[in-house]
């Protein structure tokens, strides 16, 4: 039987940044489980776009922190692969007068923060992305210091680096139970191993609900299927992503040439599903032909279906557990779990060793959705 300070479930990029970030800070002993191995799971399928550009000061808030230790990243963890960070931009593209004025909103609360975003006319986008269809939008706005990170190295990065600072990783591993006595957690049991431990973080990301019924938290989060393509490579011809809320697109192009595009689809079923559908294939063709009609002439390559961890007002939860001293949930990120891993690992490593929280923390936490409906939440701006 093993012996662990800390119990770490999902090895996806949120339990990787947790891992490293208690590492580093002197906790000994961590031990992350995972029933597959690194970036198997929502990580590994993500559409790699790292944005500031948000409608609440909390999101930009983590994304501006997240991108602060993007910039430094490879020299920090000490990787000696480059992980493809490229701040090239979103450019994000506005359809109605109603949707004009909410960017103008947004960039007025990003701009607060020190979020270097700008709006743009239709001339103005036209510069940074002379193929758009100047008939498919109304206005944009835009921020240079967004972009793409590769999530294979990314997280890779982060895995090195724990494991050099005696972080201990079991893949092809599931846990099976999680043993509670007087309300205090006792050992995490999985179909190989037995760990002694009074503390687990649930960064199970698709699954996060169900590790929660374990100890018997409701977690308040379910999943749902988001397809993604990627094109054949061709040359250099699009810096920032492009992406549009109500044409319900992003699409950007990767360090090696591919185009790689996405889109919500509003009927998904809450269930782990994560195939591809010609639905989808058919609908992203009609809309990056319409808005982006040189990369509607690329073929594809493949396309792909990922988890989607949805929280009822769309804002992840990093919280502890009141009800439960010992257990940490990392999860209902709806998407953006990606972008936000950098700050998810330092707010769970203040949680865990009683440092000072940040104060904008208070809004992460579970207990905001105590006494309410998912209607209270249905308006929700991100």
């Amino acid at each position: 039987m093993n012996k662990a300070n800390i119990v770490i479930i999902g090895a996806g990029i949120s339990g990787l940044s947790a891992a490293y970030n208690l590492a580093k800070k002197g906790m000994n002993d961590i031990v992350v489980i995972d029933k597959s191995y690194i970036t198997s799971g929502s990580t590994g399928r993500c559409g790699a776009g790292v944005r500031q550009q948000w409608g609440t000061k909390l999101n930009c808030i983590l994304a501006k922190k997240s991108i602060e230790f993007f910039t430094t990243a490879k020299e920090e963890l000490d990787y000696d692969k480059d992980i493809e960070f490229k701040q090239e931009g979103y450019l994000i593209l506005s359809t109605s007068k109603e949707e004009d004025e909410v960017f103008k909103n947004n960039v007025k609360i990003q701009n607060f923060i020190g979020i270097p975003s700008k709006l743009l006319t239709v001339d103005e986008a036209l510069k940074i992305v002379p193929h758009l269809n100047r008939d498919s939008f109304t206005s944009a706005s835009f921020c240079k210091t967004d972009g793409h990170v590769n999530p294979f190295l990314m997280s890779e990065a982060y895995y090195l680096a724990a494991k050099k600072l005696g972080v201990k990783f079991y893949f092809y591993e599931a846990v099976k139970e999680i043993i509670v006595k007087e309300n205090k957690i006792q050992k995490v049991i999985t179909d190989k191993h037995e760990f002694i431990t009074d503390k687990v973080i649930n960064a199970a990301g698709g699954f996060s609900h169900e590790v929660g019924e374990m100890v018997g938290v409701d977690i308040p989060t379910f999943s749902e299927n988001h397809e993604i393509l990627v094109t054949e490579p061709t040359k250099p011809m699009q810096g920032p992503m492009v992406m549009s809320f109500s044409k319900n697109i992003y699409c950007q192009q990767v360090p090696h040439g591919s185009f790689l595009m996405g889109r919500s689809n509003p009927s998904a079923k809450h269930d782990h599903d994560i195939s591809s559908s010609w639905q989808f294939l058919d609908e992203m063709a009609k809309t990056v032909c319409h808005i982006l009609p040189e990369v509607g002439k690329l073929r594809v390559v493949r396309t792909w279906g990922g988890s989607y961890n949805v929280s009822p007002d769309h804002q992840p939860i990093i919280s502890d557990i009141e009800a439960l001293p010992g257990f940490y949930v990392a999860c209902g990120y709806s998407g953006h779990g990606f972008m936000f891993a950098p700050i998810t690992g330092i707010l769970l490593s203040q949680m865990i060793l009683n440092e000072k929280l940040e104060d904008y923390a208070k809004d992460l936490n579970i207990k905001r959705f105590e006494n309410k409906t998912i209607t209270d939440f249905e308006k929700s701006v991100v």
